[in-house]
């Protein structure tokens, strides 16, 4: 399989489980929950596949947060709700959220399932907690739920290589973030905010990253940080390439077209922003 199957396959299903962060009524679900705002919502329904959390492991998992962040919402959310009834609300909530946004999805999913199955079925689980974490649970009867938690076993195995790719290139947590916004795959302006780094600590990882030659000093990215950006980007393709072992390259290509349509209708809802935190980009074309 190439690379450019393994990019696509994330460009076509990473809208799909994005709903769970920029639908209306998925982003009320941890409030609806009785939690504490938004992002005690956001760490706990994207850890609940893993069980009642500490915060370490949590933040080690997650790979861009700064740990005061992640440790502000866990593990007290688990006070309030337990992991096991968040994992079957996130998926009504987004097989909602999806039935609304894409008309006939049920029967789309019905097609869609046994592929993605056979993938998620066929990955490794060492050394990816989040994806196995999610494997675990997603074996679901409602073919929605469990299209969006295939697509999610996808979208979390491709991100435990991403941290793989950033901590085998050096990177700690705040590097790793300064380097995106550096090459303009996110927002600058809002991603510190949004994955929690104080001023103080973005800046000394500005330092630390001009002391590697990978920003100029005005902390712009120099031609050395984005070529260290592409090959953290090609050594996260490599891995996620693993996903397409189970299908025969035709029956890939057939995947990839089929998750076209669901995915053009979820992007023109416009509930993703355009820079977004996620680093999605635009879609052309």
């Amino acid at each position: 399989m190439t690379l450019t199957r393994s990019r696509t396959l994330w460009l076509r299903t990473e809208p799909l489980h994005a709903v769970l962060y920029f639908e209306e009524g998925c982003r009320d679900l941890g409030r609806a929950l009785g939690l504490k705002g938004f992002w005690m919502g956001y760490f706990a329904a994207r850890t609940a596949p893993m069980g009642p959390i500490e915060a370490g492991p949590a933040t080690a998992s997650l790979g861009v947060f700064a740990p005061d962040m992640v440790a502000r919402a866990l593990p007290s959310a688990w006070q309030y709700v337990s992991p096991g009834r968040i994992v079957e609300e996130r998926a009504a909530y987004t097989a909602r959220a999806l039935r609304s946004l894409v008309p006939g999805i049920d029967d789309l999913a019905i097609a869609l399932c046994p592929p993605l199955a056979a993938m998620v079925e066929d990955a490794p689980s060492l050394a990816r907690p989040l994806f196995a974490a999610n494997r675990d649970v997603s074996d679901r009867t409602d073919p929605v739920q469990r299209l969006w938690q295939l697509v999610t076993c996808v979208r979390e195995f491709r991100g435990d290589a991403h941290v793989a790719a950033l901590a085998d290139h050096g990177l700690d947590a705040c590097e790793a973030v300064v380097l995106a916004a550096a090459t303009g795959r996110v927002d600058p302006d809002s991603i510190r905010h949004d994955r929690g780094w104080s001023e103080q600590e973005w800046a000394h990882a500005v330092d630390r990253l001009r002391g590697r030659g990978l920003v100029d000093g005005d902390g712009h990215v120099t031609e050395r940080g984005r070529t260290e950006r592409e090959l953290i980007e090609d050594a996260t393709d490599r891995l996620s390439a693993r996903l397409l072992r189970p299908l025969a390259a035709r029956d890939a290509d057939t995947l990839l077209a089929a998750l076209e349509r669901p995915v053009r209708q979820v992007l023109a809802a416009d509930l993703i922003p355009f820079p977004n935190p996620i680093g999605l980009p635009r879609p052309t074309g």
